[in-house]
């Protein structure tokens, strides 16, 4: 059985400012700010939710599923897809719309200003999950809020377990739909920042959260992450990178790991610490598909770092 993943296709454009934006912007001309930043340093990264899930879920040896909607400016992502042999057999071509994108200008402080263009992401809602056959595990990424909705109730309706991971498209629901994601959902995973957010606006606490599904899983950066499952707690400790880089991407290769440890029925323990491991991997690397891993690498990788065998 394939695990399909809803959420985004985007590029991500990184232009990187000599300078501090500080120095440039007048807090007493706010009103009628008018700047150019010279960039030098640019590059463009293949992200999005879901092909970044994808990219480390094949890294692993799996064969995931993306279901996402992208624009007429696709093709350079569809050959990196045709050389990773990552399936594109439901990702849907919206015409006349550009492919999800952020521009980002980073200045020296590392201050960011992003603009954000959601583009064919706004029409994921044209792809219905029962289009995909021999699923036997899903995950409702951060996506189009119409398509997120609609592919958590039909997950639901197949009886298909998924995980429901709001990201940063938590904000765009109040406190009932997300109670509703809750209900639907098998698991739900969300940073430390996105669970504080998901109990203020559902007003319900990590432990009953935590009873509405199979596992609730939180991460904390650097200080691990817990999975809350069958009324107890499990904490994940943080696996030490070679370098911090960049981490854009950390939470998806995370992911990938659940995705891989729910479907190979693999203890939360080894889960949560294989997520914990890919997380370390990804973020001595910049951009969010730049890693490179092998299922021997990362079986070395994780006797290093927890003294036990994984595969």
């Amino acid at each position: 059985m394939r695990t399909l993943i809803c959420g985004s296709i985007a590029y991500d454009t990184i232009m990187v400012f000599g300078d501090r934006f500080k120095n440039h912007i007048l807090p007493d001309q706010i009103h009628i700010l008018n700047v150019a930043f010279l960039v030098p340093e640019i590059r463009r990264e293949f992200g999005g939710c879901a092909g970044n899930i994808a990219y480390t879920m094949k890294l692993l040896g799996d064969d995931p599923l993306i279901m996402a909607t992208v624009g007429e400016d696709y093709q350079p992502y569809a050959h990196r897809l045709d050389k990773l042999r990552v399936s594109q057999q439901h990702i849907r071509e919206v015409k006349d719309s550009y492919t999800a994108q952020a521009f980002i200008t980073t200045d020296l402080d590392d201050n960011q200003i992003t603009a954000f263009h959601p583009g064919a992401m706004s029409f994921s809602h044209e792809n219905h999950v029962a289009d995909a056959s021999e699923v036997g595990l899903g995950i409702v990424a951060p996506d189009g809020r119409d398509g997120m909705l609609q592919h958590a109730r039909e997950f639901a309706e197949a009886g298909i377990p998924f995980v429901f991971d709001p990201g940063q498209g938590l904000p765009m629901f109040n406190g009932e739909e997300l109670m509703n994601f809750v209900d639907l959902a098998d698991y739900v995973a969300a940073n430390d920042y996105e669970a504080k957010l998901l109990q203020e606006r559902t007003g319900k606490s990590l432990t009953e959260l935590a009873r509405s599904v199979k596992a609730l899983i939180v991460t904390q950066g650097a200080k691990g992450s817990s999975i809350y499952a069958d009324g107890k707690q499990v904490d994940i400790p943080a696996v030490s990178p070679a370098n911090i880089v960049d981490p854009t991407g950390c939470g998806d290769a995370y992911r990938a790991g659940l995705l891989h440890g729910i479907s190979n029925d693999f203890d939360w323990e080894m889960t949560g610490r294989l997520a914990s491991l890919l997380g370390s991997i990804k973020i001595a690397q910049r951009g969010p598909q730049n890693h490179e891993l092998t299922r021997e690498s990362v079986a070395d990788r994780f006797r290093e770092a927890f003294g036990t065998a994984l595969w």
